[in-house]
């Protein structure tokens, strides 16, 4: 088990489920996110169930900020032998609504924002030759979900960069691991039009993530059984899978 962890996006949905679950077994949790009123509200909800989290509040945009997060977490809670980068933001966008502003809104956070807590952290893993990260991506980075076109590219850009780094990081001694969620129960889904399909709540996507860092997996599907059946679309022809992405349209289309 893990002694000390960061999770950052960790004021709501997937990032709040699992800092909550580390604590609650007995991990140290540093926990970031811009929301300062949501981190303590963490932190009371924490000390309830019995666990403690520690409050950095961080914009992951800001490298700076992201390593001073790491030196001060370092100093005042433990080393980190976990990094869970969760932070991340979405805004509809298709051909009819292209914005090249908003393709660049949805990269720096969920792209460049976890590139930031990467280059903070990776240097302290390194010098102790220990350490696992998790990076959340998503399903949606298979392949280009119509209505996706600002969110599939950054979450594809992440999984494509733990491939990348995964080899030389092992050689490291540190372990990495990409995070492919299927759609969470989240306030902004339960305001959908109609519901969103097997979607599944924070603390199932909780589960799954702590269970697949303990197991050290690189990929870890969540939850398998729906998150594995959209990566084989990986390997469908193109005439094949672009009628078919019309019906996941229809999922971002019923968004509000």
């Amino acid at each position: 088990m893990f002694a000390t962890a960061w999770v950052t996006g960790a004021s709501s949905g997937i990032g709040r489920a699992t800092a909550l679950r580390l604590a609650a077994q007995g991990v140290r949790v540093a926990a970031s996110a811009r929301s300062e009123a949501k981190l303590a509200e963490l932190a009371l909800e924490a000390e309830r169930l019995g666990g403690s989290i520690a409050t950095y509040p961080l914009d992951v945009t800001d490298l700076d900020a992201c390593r001073t997060t790491v030196r001060r977490i370092e100093a005042g809670v433990g080393p980190v032998d976990l990094a869970l980068f969760v932070a991340g933001t979405d805004a509809p966008m298709g051909g009819a609504d292209y914005s090249a502003e908003t393709a660049a809104r949805v990269m720096a956070v969920n792209y460049q924002g976890t590139a930031n807590c990467l280059d903070a952290v990776l240097p302290v893993l390194r010098e102790r030759r220990h350490g696992r990260i998790g990076v959340t991506a998503s399903v949606a980075g298979y392949r280009g979900f119509p209505g996706f076109a600002a969110y599939s590219p950054s979450k594809a850009a992440l999984i494509a960069l733990c491939e990348s780094l995964h080899g030389d990081l092992r050689r490291d001694g540190i372990r990495l691991s990409v995070i492919n969620p299927w759609f969470v129960r989240t306030p902004l889904s339960e305001g959908a039009r109609s519901p969103v399909p097997f979607a599944i709540t924070p603390e199932r996507a909780a589960r799954e993530i702590v269970r697949g860092l303990q197991r050290d997996c690189f990929e870890i599907l969540v939850p398998p059984e729906i998150a594995g059946q959209l990566k084989a679309g990986r390997a469908l022809p193109d005439a094949v899978y672009l009628p078919l992405s019309r019906v996941l349209g229809a999922v971002r289309s019923a968004w509000p």
